[in-house]
């Protein structure tokens, strides 16, 4: 099939030209905004000749079809009548995508997710705290100093954290945010902590009848506080004449704000926070593990929605006022249901395609990303899903009926365990095991019945040769290569990548890197397939056969090359070191994007083995990936 039919069969499948609004493409996939997505044929695009994966994420239609490829079928939709856009005008676009409580959610989403790591860290120091109590370990009085200030510093800080993120996503000055948040928490201020335990300190007077007191560990105040401050300061910008802005704003912003946090936002928000966080704990302390049953039955429709950032709030106050997260169980069984049921379609399966899609996705799932599973293997035969979401309730009323609650927030069930070691590990383990054996069983007995695999005819084999012959692209005989780092920094396994198409292996099997210096190396000897005018992204195909693409970054072909300086043209030669282009992490950094850089073998399917061999540390020329024939 040629480019231009696949690319007619795309449009017909998405609905015919008149219902997108936009298309762009990056470096691995066709992103389309449709204006209804009822009119999707999700199948149809699905067994399109080429689609390596389809999902639909942030108001996109992402159809995978790989390096190259990409490229092809957007000349020809665009040549048939599809509107273009930029990826940062299609971005902007998404983010209006779906009604007020969907885009608020994103919203919290865009500022928590920066935040996540922290707690993460700060949950598992309070694990290991736990599991040397639970051993009775008895420790000096300077080093359980040291462990409080590990486990504490955080939530006593996070107002600062919250202001600084939502100045961030809001348009403001971060520097201004982070120092308002600060002011929030100042050690001049009554500890909230202290005054709510009832000794000696007691709220401050502000003349004499306004009760003030530090929001340690509050994060709806720092929130709103962030919202109102970040559009004060934007409003102050336009009215002070620039040669004055440097001194005028900041001053003006800090001075009304603090007015406003400490004595009328702090306050109001502070008790609607404490209803909210009432209601949680409400539901949670349901009885007969109820709360559970409920929270693990719908949370993965939560994510179909897109709304799931909403436990980000929830839970960080759940460890801000009590140092548990009983969320995380819970949602812990959840994701482990639908791994499992992905699983169960992959070894009922016979369709080598759906089995190369169906474990990498659930290997996916059990590191804490489910996209891949739910929009690439179990919404798309629907009884896996549906049937997860009952193992999930069943898994997350376990949860709760014995009593578990981790330590942290933003990791889950492999990666999760560690946010159980103060003694929770065996009752954690049986609710993984129960959600697993539930969500396996009734997906594989109750859930999927296999596809006729498709044949083959004889006349389509004989176009393919016929067109392998016209386009001279009949593969050369692909040999055991060792390919070497692009990329200085640490190592970083492909499913831990926060990206569907990547970790779960839609492109190709590889490594990722996390770059300590911000230039990109030939992994090997090669011919440049593929430099992007952008430089966030290149294809190579060494002398032995690989096809390797490297791709800088997660998101960042919207940066539009800001930051990206490309050394290298397509059809280059290169030698193993040579330098195929520079980038700038910090300029990524303050785009808000992660520059994570992927470094995947695209036709891993030509190959026996495709295995990588680093871990930690890595330097220019050292082995990361090792290709057998």
């Amino acid at each position: 099939m040629s480019n231009t039919e696949i690319a007619k069969k795309v449009i017909d499948a998405i609905g015919g030209v008149e219902n997108v609004n936009s298309v762009a493409h990056c470096a691995t996939r066709l992103r389309v905004m449709v204006k209804d997505e009822a009119k999707v044929d999700k199948n149809a695009v699905e067994n399109i000749e080429k689609v390596q994966g389809v999902f639909f994420n942030s108001g996109q239609y992402q159809i995978i079809f790989g390096t190259g490829t990409v490229n092809k079928i957007y000349d020809e939709v665009v040549a048939l009548g599809l509107p273009t856009s930029t990826k940062a005008e299609m971005k902007a676009e998404a983010a209006k995508q779906g009604n007020w409580f969907q885009r608020a959610i994103r919203t919290f989403g865009d500022v928590f997710v920066p935040i996540i790591p922290v707690i993460v860290a700060t949950g598992l120091f309070m694990g290991v705290r736990g599991l040397l109590n639970a051993l009775g370990v008895t420790l000096p009085e300077d080093v359980t100093t040291y462990t409080q200030i590990l486990t504490d510093t955080a939530f006593i800080i996070l107002p600062g954290l919250v202001v600084w993120s939502t100045f961030r996503v809001f348009g403001g000055n971060p520097a201004v945010g982070i120092v308002l948040g600060m002011m929030l928490v100042s050690g001049s201020l009554p500890n909230a902590w202290a005054v709510a335990s009832g000794g000696e300190v007691t709220a401050m007077k502000f003349f004499g009848f306004i009760p003030v007191v530090g929001l340690q560990g509050s994060v709806l105040p720092a929130f709103i506080i962030g919202v109102v401050g970040a559009k004060f300061e934007k409003a102050v910008r336009k009215v002070v004449p620039d040669v004055l802005d440097l001194l005028v704003t900041p001053f003006v912003t800090l001075f009304v704000m603090s007015i406003l946090g400490l004595f009328l936002i702090g306050p109001v928000f502070h008790v609607v926070e404490n209803y909210i966080l009432l209601g949680t704990k409400a539901v949670l302390s349901l009885p007969f593990g109820l709360g559970g049953l409920l929270i693990g039955g719908v949370h993965q429709i939560i994510v179909v929605s897109g709304v799931h950032h909403i436990f980000n709030l929830l839970e960080i106050q759940l460890l801000a006022a009590d140092h548990a997260n009983p969320f995380n169980a819970i949602i812990t069984a959840a994701m482990t249901a639908q791994g499992a049921a992905t699983v169960a379609v992959g070894v009922k399966t016979k369709n080598p395609k759906l089995k190369t899609l169906a474990f990498p996705a659930a290997l996916s799932a059990f590191l804490g990303i489910t996209e891949p599973a739910i929009f690439g293997v179990n919404l798309r035969f629907r009884k896996p899903f549906f049937l997860s979401l009952i193992a999930g309730a069943i898994g997350g009323g376990l949860a709760s009926l014995l009593g578990l609650a981790g330590t942290g927030s933003g990791i889950t069930i492999i990666p999760g365990t560690v946010l159980y070691v103060n003694g929770q590990l065996p009752q954690y383990f049986l609710m993984v095991a129960v959600s697993f054996a539930l969500g396996f069983a009734l997906t594989y007995m109750f859930g999927f019945e296999d596809e006729e695999p498709e044949t083959v005819t004889e006349s389509a084999t004989t176009d393919r040769f016929v067109e392998e012959a016209v386009t001279g692209t009949v593969p050369a005989t692909l040999q055991d290569e060792t390919i070497i780092s692009p990329i200085v920094g640490q190592a970083v396994a492909l499913e831990n990548v926060n990206d569907p198409v990547f970790s779960s292996g839609a492109m190709g099997q590889g490594i990722a890197v996390k770059p300590s210096e911000g230039v990109v190396y030939a992994p090997a000897d090669a011919e440049v397939t593929i430099a992007f005018a952008t430089g966030h992204a290149f294809g190579l195909k060494t002398a032995n056969g690989a096809e390797i693409l490297i791709h800088v970054g997660i998101d960042t072909v919207s940066m539009n090359g800001d930051g990206f300086e490309q050394k290298v043209a397509q059809g280059d030669k290169v030698k193993a070191g040579d330098v195929l282009g520079t980038f700038d992490s910090a300029k990524i950094a303050a785009a808000g994007l992660d520059d994570t850089t992927m470094v995947i073998v695209t036709n891993t399917a030509d190959y026996a083995s495709v295995t990588p061999v680093a871990t930690g540390a890595v330097a220019k020329g050292d082995a990361i990936i090792e290709v057998k024939a």
